[in-house]
């Protein structure tokens, strides 16, 4: 298969157009600084979806603690950029939490992924919940409670724009390999694919320690847009927004967590005028979409998929 198809350069080109045209809305001030922070949240939480979409969604791991796996990204990388204060710090900061992030994936993932459905969620849960005490208590080196405040901002919409790209594609191209065939193959019927040869605790623990590494790079991206962290942000509420996304979209669609991640945003902005029924609305909103569509939005389809046309004579499933 060729790289440079007629496809693949014209999607290059429409994420070239799309970056550039939101460059010129925020330089001449049309995205003003409230809408800059939204658009910072939605890029962090496409990459928070996505990557737990491929735990939860194709290798069918119903995992609670990927706040935990962000929480020590969003660490490493501060630190690091606090102490080298530099465009190359910040990247080298991002690049370190997310491989802090994926070996305590695998640490974790290699006892935890033995369990099934909510014996798995509890421990991952539990697992969350450690590191979060564990930063909590570190108060020469994280500030405790009191958090790290004062982080050099680097984070802008070139990063952001181009880390979740990267998220995107990878994960896309790591679903479509024969490593992701196995995972979607576990999460169909574990035993039929342990009887085929696949090494099931291998793959979860692979599709872990991705999905781990990636949460580390939106929470070193959070902590240089954000100039401020503390254990708390990462509690257990994060993990269950994060999976709301999934949820929402369709678990097994990597669309799917993009376009919820993008209208969960929007919606709990346009909701902030209302504090008082923001939640309300909010929790009716998901209750409806899962009562009247509970696959998600996308169910498990990409966008792509919608342009597809039937073989002659086949019938609608």
């Amino acid at each position: 298969m060729k790289v440079l198809n007629k496809k693949n350069i014209l999607t290059l080109v429409l994420i070239i157009v799309f970056y550039a045209v939101v460059q010129v809305l925020i330089t001449n001030g049309i995205i003003n600084s409230f809408y800059e922070i939204t658009l910072a949240t939605i890029c962090i939480n496409i990459i928070l979806a996505v990557s737990l979409n491929l735990v939860t969604g194709f290798t069918g791991q119903f995992s609670l603690g990927h706040a935990g796996f962000m929480s020590i990204g969003a660490y490493v990388g501060a630190l690091i950029n606090i102490e080298m204060n530099s465009t190359g710090g910040f990247l080298v900061g991002i690049i370190a939490g997310a491989v802090a992030a994926a070996i305590v994936g695998i640490l974790i993932g290699i006892p935890t992924l033995r369990l099934k459905g909510d014996y798995l969620a509890i421990a991952t849960l539990g697992m969350a919940e450690i590191i979060r005490v564990i930063f909590l208590n570190m108060d020469d080196i994280t500030n405790g409670a009191a958090g790290l405040n004062g982080i050099p901002r680097y984070t802008n919409w070139l990063w952001l724009f181009v880390f979740t790209s990267l998220t995107i594609i990878l994960i896309n191209n790591f679903v479509k390999s024969s490593q992701g065939r196995a995972c979607i193959s576990i999460r169909e019927d574990e035993i039929a694919a342990e009887s085929m040869g696949v090494n099931t605790t291998k793959y979860k623990v692979m599709a872990f320690a991705v999905g781990a590494s990636f949460a580390g790079i939106a929470g070193a991206l959070y902590s240089s847009y954000f100039y401020f962290i503390k254990p708390n942000i990462f509690g257990f509420m994060k993990s269950i927004d994060i999976l709301v996304i999934v949820v929402f979209g369709g678990m097994g669609s990597i669309t799917g967590s993009v376009i919820a991640a993008v209208v969960l945003a929007v919606l709990t902005t346009f909701l902030q005028a209302y504090s008082e029924l923001r939640m309300i609305i909010y929790a009716l909103l998901l209750v409806v979409i899962m009562l009247f569509r509970p696959q998600g939005l996308m169910g498990t389809k990409e966008i792509t998929d919608l342009f597809k046309f039937r073989k002659k004579g086949e019938k609608i499933q």
